[in-house]
């Protein structure tokens, strides 16, 4: 077995072996290029599982972070909930990757999908019911937590699982259109969470009906689970999970391009998304477009998001991702301090949508980059690593945001953490780090 220093070689050389392969294949038309992984039938029923299970996902989170804010008017209760939502991945998510590298990936995202299905329904028992309000608050962020606990086991297990459905060669290709699902969803999800808020005018039962759709998404994954086929299934070597767990953080540790991957992916993540985090206070208090302008405000961030996701499929062959990462970051960050200053609406959508651009561009070159790196056997735990990182920056970001937002204003906490976000990448681009040649 190879020492975790010594792994990567092969690995890296086998990469760029592929991107070698890739420039002798024909010329494909841009569409073709685009969209290359839905070739494959089986990432193809799984995109299209978790496309439906995200939006009815993203339509819940529109309606919720709405109730409770009108339920609390304190943006501290927003950020609870989101860190309530995605701590568990601090918790849990090292531990999942051993998991995931040891038994059956569907079977791990099948559980995960059950449990979720029932935190969702029981949130909408308790909204239809009319729960006092406290209660229905701190109620919706234990289910969110429980919630997040199955995330944190599903999360690595679904990344592991991505590689196996198609060629090496179309995996940055698969990464970008697995981006697209997610994002697309950030679009459908929060505009179909307008439509009951607009037939009832009870607040709670348009977000309870909300609620049981998202429940009802997950059926789809869940189908798309069961009758999907794999080329490679783990098979646990019995060393032990804290052997397992402790031979993934070596792995990691003994490559400098991973271990700074991992830093910019919790950076991205803890400073860049805390805007959408708190579109319910930027809709409410600072543009004043209500529900709707909340959903849009997420809608169209995930338009943006679909858009920077398309660019990126469209190029999953480009030279040196790691220094385009970086040069991204640092717009995506001075696209945000801009977005401060907005005091139109229609501006801030406009920004919103630019910033998602660059957003997407960081987060699916590093997530190609990670993929590309690690193997197989290995890849359950590396992913799990990365995303604690990923992860586990938001619920950091956005508790430290919303207990801030409640002594200064949101736009002034935004814009610092902007201009850091930006710094943070300025300095891999200066800094000798091995980022910049991959």
């Amino acid at each position: 077995m190879n020492t975790p220093a010594s792994a990567p070689k092969p690995v890296e050389a086998e990469a760029i072996a592929s991107d070698a392969a890739c420039d002798t294949e024909p010329k494909k038309s841009t569409l073709a290029r685009v969209f290359h992984a839905f070739t494959y039938p089986e990432f193809r029923l799984l995109w299209f599982g978790a496309f439906t299970s995200s939006a009815g996902t993203w339509l819940q989170q529109a309606a919720l972070t709405w109730i409770i804010y009108q339920l609390t008017n304190k943006p501290s209760y927003t950020g609870i909930l989101e860190f309530a939502a995605t701590a568990p991945v601090l918790l849990f998510t090292l531990f999942a990757g051993v998991l995931a590298d040891r038994i059956d990936r569907r079977r791990i995202l099948l559980v995960s999908q059950w449990i979720q299905l029932s935190c969702a329904m029981t949130l909408a028992l308790l909204t239809f019911a009319k729960t006092p309000a406290m209660t229905l608050v701190w109620s919706a962020i234990a289910l969110s937590f429980i919630a997040g606990c199955a995330q944190s086991f599903g999360g690595p297990a679904y990344q592991a699982l991505i590689p196996t459905l198609v060629e090496k060669k179309d995996l940055p290709n698969a990464i970008a259109l697995n981006s697209i699902q997610f994002h697309l969803a950030r679009v459908v999800g929060p505009t179909i969470s307008t439509i009951p808020f607009l037939i009832f005018a009870d607040q709670l039962l348009a977000a309870s009906v909300g609620f049981a759709f998202n429940g009802l998404t997950f059926l789809a994954v869940i189908f798309s689970l069961m009758t999907l086929r794999v080329g490679y299934i783990p098979q646990g070597k019995g060393d032990g999970m804290r052997v397992e767990m402790l031979e993934g953080l070596k792995f990691v540790w003994h490559q400098e391009a991973l271990r700074s991957l991992t830093v910019l992916s919790f950076g991205a993540t803890a400073l860049g998304m805390q805007a959408m985090a708190f579109s319910a206070i930027l809709a409410k208090d600072v543009f004043h477009t209500g529900q709707g302008g909340n959903a849009k405000l997420i809608s169209i961030s995930g338009a943006g998001s679909v858009v920077g996701a398309l660019i990126v499929a469209g190029l999953s062959n480009v030279k040196n991702r790691g220094r385009w990462a970086l040069i991204m970051q640092i717009a995506f960050g001075l696209t945000i301090i801009t977005f401060t200053f907005a005091k139109s609406a229609w501006v801030a959508y406009s920004l919103i949508f630019l910033a998602s651009i660059f957003m997407m561009f960081v987060f699916s070159m590093i997530a190609s980059l990670v993929q590309l790196i690690v193997t197989d056997e290995m890849r359950g735990r590396v992913m799990s690593i990365y995303m604690l990182s990923f992860r586990g920056g938001a619920p950091l970001g956005a508790l430290v945001t919303g207990f801030l937002a409640d002594h200064y204003p949101l736009t002034k906490i935004l814009m610092v953490e902007g201009a850091l976000l930006s710094l943070l990448a300025l300095g891999f681009l200066l800094s000798p780090s091995k980022v910049k040649e991959h």
